[in-house]
């Protein structure tokens, strides 16, 4: 009876800390500041106004692929460990204290702040000022991109090199025992090979998901377009929807970047800034690029495996023909000897054929 009630405790205690584990959340504002977030899911819904499938798919406990979804007010973000709601104006990271989500918080928080580019400038003195006023152009430029294409280039970027980094700790550990094996084939190596290659494969589909997702979204300019929230935002707040720039473009000081300013807004008005997604696009064909060379050397490691395996399968079978070949000559003595057929040079030896 006193061990049924312990095993009810311990349930109930392993089930609070599953319950506590997927309430806890991290909360980055656009400055930057982070705070923990005790919340559950209806509260996080309401937050964010998304739905409970969307919601769904954040869930720790639950295995999804990995998938970037925009909603109205917000970007449902599942890369892997990387599980988070990005909105215009902050950031909800599931998992806090997970050991591969700290990192990419301290990252957040760094490059959140809208002036955090300008930072490094003023840390260069009094020199960096005499630059041309096209560097400043350029730096408006960069300064303009919305909250959540920082938030989404911080997740990209912790992805992409997350999973390169498990590639080529794949590859240090698979060339060096494909050698081995093909120097030296034993039950040993076979196997070590044989989990390197289910490792493989596993990496394989989590990179091609990631590849296949990015890709999606480069194919479709209505999904990128429903990304922009900054702009949706500022459509929905602003009395004239189409013919006025977003509110999140910085004002610059110099000349160079007025003119800029006022042409990219021109160029809104007679195009239509809401079909405009240069922008996004750059963005996502950069970490494409990424994971698709993350792909090609998972792809190449394949190839290599393939080889020494079809190189493996040569050299069994000439062994297994060569003991086929001693086999057969000794089966030919035999056949020979057990032949009826006389043979002159075993005449006046009887002492040694008895038969």
């Amino acid at each position: 009876m006193q061990m049924a009630r312990g095993a009810v405790i311990d349930l109930q205690s392993v089930t609070k800390k599953k319950v506590a584990h997927s309430r806890s959340w991290a909360l980055l504002d656009s400055n930057g500041e982070a705070q923990t977030l005790d919340a559950d899911k209806y509260a996080i819904m309401h937050r964010v106004r998304i739905h409970a499938r969307d919601l769904r798919i954040l869930d720790p406990l639950l295995s999804y692929p990995s998938t970037i979804l925009g909603r109205d007010q917000a970007i449902v973000l599942n890369l892997e460990h990387i599980k988070a709601i990005i909105t215009a104006e902050e950031v909800l990271l599931r998992n806090p204290s997970d050991e591969h989500v700290i990192p990419i918080m301290e990252e957040l928080c760094r490059r959140l702040p809208k002036g955090s580019a300008n930072q490094r400038t003023d840390l260069l003195g009094d020199g960096q000022e005499q630059l041309n006023e096209s560097h400043d152009v350029d730096a408006g430029d960069e300064d303009e991109s919305p909250f959540e294409f920082r938030a989404l280039e911080v997740a990209l970027e912790a992805i992409c090199s997350f999973l390169d980094a498990r590639t080529t700790e794949l590859e240090t550990d698979a060339y060096p025992a494909l050698d081995e094996l093909t120097s030296k084939i034993s039950s040993r190596n076979l196997d070590r090979v044989r989990k390197l290659k289910s490792g493989m494969t596993r990496l394989t589909a989590r990179v091609q998901k990631v590849r296949d997702e990015l890709e999606q979204l480069l194919d479709d300019d209505d999904d990128m377009a429903d990304l922009y929230l900054s702009r949706k935002l500022a459509g929905a707040s602003s009395p004239v929807g189409g013919s006025v720039a977003p509110n999140w473009a910085p004002a610059s000081p110099t000349i160079g970047s007025r003119i800029g300013r006022a042409s990219r807004a021109s160029a809104a008005t007679t195009h239509g800034n809401e079909n405009d997604v240069e922008e996004l696009e750059m963005l996502l064909e950069a970490y494409f690029m990424q994971v698709d060379g993350t792909l090609n050397k998972l792809t190449t490691l394949r190839e290599y495996i393939d080889d020494t395996e079809d190189y493996i399968n040569i050299q069994l079978e000439l062994l297994l023909s060569s003991a086929t070949v001693a086999v057969s000559i000794y089966s030919l003595v035999a056949g020979i000897f057990g032949m009826n057929i006389p043979y002159p040079w075993n005449t006046g030896h009887g002492y040694l054929f008895k038969w």
